[in-house]
C-alpha cells in the first residue's frame, strides 16, 4: 500500500500528458481500422489473450504452453496481417493527417426500406438484363474495398442504383457497397474466389461476390448481364435464380436488426 501511494505521489503533469497521448494514439488507430477486417483480427487476439490468462490462473500447463507459442508467433505475424493498416497509418502520419477528427458513421439502420429499394432495383435490372453487383455490409467491415472505388455517400434508392449500373457510364463496372441506408461507394474492386469447384458458367461478377463473402459476412447481390438472373452470395455460397419474393424474404431474414436473446445464442457463438 505504501509503495502504491508512493507511485501515486509521483503521478504528475508529465504522466497525465503521457496517458493522454497514448489514449489519442490508440483511438486514432482504432478509427483507422474501424469497418475493416482488422477489427475481427484484433478481437481474435484479445480472445487468445483472455484464454491465456485463464489458463495461467488455473495452471493449465499444456494450454498455457500452446497459447504462449501462438502469441510469440503473433509478434512476427502482426506486421504482416496488419500491413495495409500500418502502411495507411504511416502515410497519414507523413501527411500530418493522422491526428484528425473523425466524423460519425453515416446512415441509420432502416433495414426494411433498404430491402424494398434493393428488391425494386434488382427487378428493373433483371428485366432489362443490366449486369450489377451490390454488396451489403454487415458486422465485418469492408472499408478496404470501399476505398478501391468512388466514394458516394448517397441514400439508397432504386432509381439511384439503376442509374449507376447503366452500361457505358463511369461507374458501371465494379461493385456498389451499401452501408446501412447509404451507398458508400461505387466502382469498387472485389477479390475473386479461388474455389476450384465454381460452376464454369459463372462470370466475373459472380466470382467476385463469392470471393468477398468467403472472407467477410457481407451479402452480395448479383444480376447477370446475359440472363438477367438474380443471385445472392452469403458465406461463400451462391443462391441463384431468385424471384422477387425469395429475394425479399432472404434479405429481410439476413438483415434482421433485432438481435436474439442470449439464451438463444449457442455458447460457442458468444
Amino acid at each position: 500500500m505504501a509503495e502504491f501511494l508512493s507511485q501515486f505521489r509521483n503521478f504528475g503533469l508529465l504522466s497525465v500528458i503521457d496517458i493522454i497521448v497514448v489514449t489519442v494514439v490508440f483511438y486514432q488507430f482504432y478509427m483507422l481500422i474501424k469497418r475493416t477486417r482488422a477489427v475481427q483480427l484484433v478481437k481474435g487476439v484479445m480472445v487468445l489473450l483472455t484464454v491465456s490468462l485463464f489458463a495461467k490462473y488455473f495452471q493449465l500447463k499444456a494450454l498455457s504452453w500452446l497459447l504462449d507459442k501462438l502469441l510469440q508467433m503473433f509478434v512476427i505475424a502482426i506486421p504482416v496481417v496488419f500491413q495495409p493498416e500500418l502502411r495507411k497509418a504511416l502515410e497519414q502520419l507523413g501527411r500530418g493527417s493522422f491526428f484528425t477528427r473523425h466524423p460519425l458513421a453515416p446512415g441509420v439502420d432502416n433495414s426494411e426500406q433498404v430491402v424494398e429499394e434493393l428488391v425494386r432495383c434488382t427487378q428493373v435490372l433483371s428485366k432489362n438484363r443490366i449486369g450489377a453487383l451490390i454488396v451489403i455490409e454487415r458486422k465485418t467491415g469492408v472499408q478496404d474495398f470501399v476505398e478501391t472505388g468512388i466514394k458516394i455517400d448517397g441514400m439508397v434508392s432504386s432509381e439511384f442504383l439503376v442509374n449507376i449500373f447503366i452500361p457505358n457510364t463511369p461507374l458501371h463496372d465494379g461493385a456498389v457497397i451499401v452501408r446501412q441506408d447509404r451507398v458508400a461507394a461505387a466502382g469498387c474492386f472485389l477479390p475473386l474466389s479461388i474455389n476450384p469447384n465454381i460452376q464454369k458458367d459463372l462470370g466475373t461478377r459472380h466470382r467476385a461476390a463469392l470471393g468477398l463473402t468467403e472472407i467477410t459476412d457481407a451479402l452480395a447481390i448479383v444480376v447477370s448481364e446475359e440472363t438477367g438472373a438474380i443471385s445472392v452470395g452469403i458465406d461463400g455460397t451462391l443462391t441463384r435464380f431468385m424471384d422477387e419474393k425469395m429475394l425479399r424474404e432472404l434479405l429481410l431474414r439476413e438483415l434482421e436488426i433485432k438481435s436474439p436473446s442470449l439464451s438463444m445464442i449457442p455458447f460457442w457463438r458468444w
